[in-house]
């Protein structure tokens, strides 16, 4: 383990998140409502911290080698929560840690799950920094990181490889920190795109900017108790209906169109299923929603919107989806851990996860008929290699196992299956609402502390797929040498 490089860049994180800070000042000192202390006092800490990790710890060898890059990212995503935590506590809005650091944790990982029942009173500074979070952590904060500073070793594809929700990982372009840029380029158009449609949807400004930075990190922190549905605004919920299914599309689409491909950016056939998907889904909620809204007009209202909002991992809201027919809410269940497409900035499975897992299995049957015969799986019209399916494999195994075991002892605070199971789900595939307790119209302010923590560490598990997390716990990753 080369521990200089680690320091180093982890002082650098720490100094990008001092920087992050400033949007949020801004808004507090415009506003004066008394929270600008909180972030200059998390600043002064922050940098307190950076200066000496960058300016005294000289790295020999600057080579990003697979293990470095798996420990920057576990570490620097708890780092950050930790750190991103104390404007929560300095400004008052809570005066537990834990909740703090839960209320973080969501917010980077783009979850979107809260303890805060109300939020409207809260300053806007707050309020800013809270929804900032989501936009950060939706593209991810090393990709930021690659974005804005060019030279972290000659091996920075590792660290976004880290961070890069998916079976596989692309540069695109030769260079990492190009391939970087154009990205965050894509995702702050369009994040400004919405904003702008919001605003003229007739959203009030700030409103926009909260909702549009909640919809691009598919987090769905709101400045509203009652989300999206406070604003009984058809427009605004139809643009972020389309806007959160397009923020759950894989980015590759985007950066093929606009290196002008055209028509064959959109021949992918993960995200031909995602919309297939989300359409059929849409469909058949609809259906069995009519008699609940009394109209077919309302139910596709809300079915649309609800769809798009949990199979893109957003969890924004119009209705309490919770008082929904069972068939739609076991649904909508299903889609919470299926997830969208990889390399967009949602959670989940994966649908190409679930694609390639079916291709397998249907192969494995063939094969217990006819042992000798040679069947490769192929998607997109390209063979899908091994090494590719087994890492499928262990990443769906790893879920499951962490989805019961993370059911069980959410249970030992007490509440019921439903409450487990869903918020588990939730946090594992960074959704942010679930059932019974932690439906869309609750949150999770009343678990114990030790069960926020738990709920912390299962969102960064999800957000980062596991291997960055646990590779943390491994004591041959922390050995010396390479």
């Amino acid at each position: 383990m080369n521990y200089a490089l680690v320091i180093t860049l982890l002082g650098r994180l720490l100094a990008l998140e001092a920087g992050m800070l400033l949007p949020a000042l801004g808004v507090s000192l415009w506003d004066r409502q008394g929270d600008a202390p909180a972030f200059l006092y998390t600043a002064a800490i922050l940098l307190a911290f950076a200066l000496p990790m960058m300016l005294l710890v000289k790295p020999r060898d600057k080579t990003m080698r697979p293990r470095e890059g798996f420990v920057v990212v576990g570490l620097a995503w708890i780092i950050f929560s930790a750190f991103g935590a104390l404007p929560f506590m300095f400004s008052g809005v809570t005066t537990f840690y834990w909740d703090a650091f839960f209320e973080t944790v969501s917010g980077f990982t783009t979850t979107g799950a809260t303890i805060f029942s109300q939020v409207e009173a809260f300053p806007r500074g707050i309020l800013f920094w809270r929804s900032f979070t989501h936009w950060v952590g939706g593209m991810g904060v090393l990709i930021l990181t690659l974005a804005v500073i060019p030279k972290v070793g000659s091996r920075s594809a590792h660290l976004a490889r880290a961070e890069s929700p998916g079976p596989t990982f692309s540069k695109m372009l030769p260079r990492m920190s190009d391939t970087a840029r154009i990205l965050y380029l894509i995702y702050a158009v369009m994040t400004a795109a919405l904003i702008l449609l919001l605003v003229i949807s007739g959203m009030p400004v700030f409103d926009s900017v909260i909702h549009a930075m909640g919809t691009a990190g598919t987090g769905g922190f709101s400045n509203r108790n009652l989300s999206v549905g406070a604003y009984n605004n058809l427009a605004a919920e139809v643009l972020i209906t389309v806007f959160m299914l397009l923020f759950g599309t894989n980015f590759i689409v985007y950066f093929r169109l606009v290196k002008g491909d055209g028509l064959k950016s959109l021949r992918h056939g993960e995200v031909r299923l995602y919309y297939a998907v989300a359409l059929s889904a849409i469909l058949l909620i609809t259906l069995n929603t009519i008699p609940h809204y009394g109209g077919v007009g309302m139910a596709l209202r809300h079915a649309s919107f609800q769809v798009s909002s949990i199979m893109s991992t957003t969890g924004y809201s119009t209705s309490d989806f919770d008082l929904w027919p069972q068939f739609s809410r076991i649904l909508l269940l299903m889609l919470m851990l299926m997830g969208s497409c990889a390399g967009s900035t949602a959670g989940g499975i994966k649908v190409v996860r679930l694609a390639l897992l079916g291709k397998l299995s249907a192969r494995e049957v063939s094969r217990s008929v006819q042992p000798r015969k040679v069947k490769l799986i192929k998607l997109d019209k390209e063979t899908v290699d091994e090494d590719t399916l087994r890492s499928v494999l262990v990443f769906f195994v790893l879920y499951m196992a962490m989805l019961l075991l993370g059911t069980l002892l959410v249970s030992l605070d007490g509440v019921n299956f439903t409450t487990s199971f869903s918020a588990t789900a939730a946090c594992l595939s960074n959704v942010g609402p679930g059932l019974s307790l932690v439906g869309p119209m609750a949150n999770y302010g009343h678990f114990s502390f030790g069960v926020k923590y738990l709920l912390s560490f299962l969102m960064l598990l999800g957000r980062l797929e596991f291997i960055p997390m646990l590779l943390l716990f491994s004591p041959a990753v922390w050995r010396r040498g390479h």
